[in-house]
């Protein structure tokens, strides 16, 4: 199988993080999202909405998705569990990678393509008012992860899971969606100290 990989943008990089926790080795193809790669014939045939990562098969599937690539891998590799164990805590990560995905990831994201100059060509039309307006949606949805980081390690409970790797990445996206981290999430703050120490997180292929 090939993984065609675009690097440090977020939704390739949850994946390249997902991999390196499970200890998972899959042949990479490094894709230039700066120079348009990913619209490229042959990936355009792969993924018709010419978006990062794409899974190719041995037989010639095709996966796309961020999640559920990853969920392939968990199904193929089940240890250590990232999508959790037992049907409740299941479904807490379930719900929680949904709740960082639609109220933080996509907020983040939305503020990048509608208002970074080198979105102009990504993102038609680019509509400024709707960058701004998702700033403070990111930065609310940090405050209630505070909270609720005050009562366990990780976002969905006791264990690591994907929703951590999800957030995580979203926090290092702010940087260039030009969204200020607000003040006091002692709670995050810890957090992502703690998954920033971890082994997976630490490796080169992960920066």
């Amino acid at each position: 199988m090939k993984l065609y990989d675009g690097g440090r943008a977020p939704n390739p990089r949850r994946v390249t993080l997902f991999l390196a926790e499970k200890g998972i080795t899959v042949e990479t193809v490094p894709v230039d999202m700066g120079k348009l790669e990913h619209r490229a014939e042959t990936l355009t045939r792969l993924n018709p909405l010419q978006r990062l990562p794409i899974l190719e098969l041995d037989d010639g599937t095709v996966l796309t998705e961020t999640v559920a690539i990853c969920r392939y891998f968990e199904e193929l590799h089940p240890e250590p569990p990232l999508f959790g164990t037992g049907a409740l805590e299941k479904a807490l990560v379930e719900m929680w990678q949904r709740r960082v995905e639609l109220n933080y990831f996509y907020a983040v994201a939305s503020a990048f393509r509608h208002l970074h100059p080198s979105m102009k060509g990504w993102e038609d039309p680019q509509v400024p008012e709707w960058g701004e307006a998702n700033k403070p949606k990111a930065q609310d949805f940090l405050k209630l992860l505070d909270a609720e980081l005050a009562t366990r390690p990780f976002i969905a409970g006791k264990n690591f899971s994907i929703a951590d790797i999800t957030a995580y990445v979203t926090v290092g996206f702010m940087k260039p969606a030009k969204i200020d981290m607000p003040e006091g999430l002692v709670n995050v703050q810890r957090w992502y100290a703690d998954i920033s120490a971890r082994p997976a997180f630490r490796r080169p292929a992960a920066e």
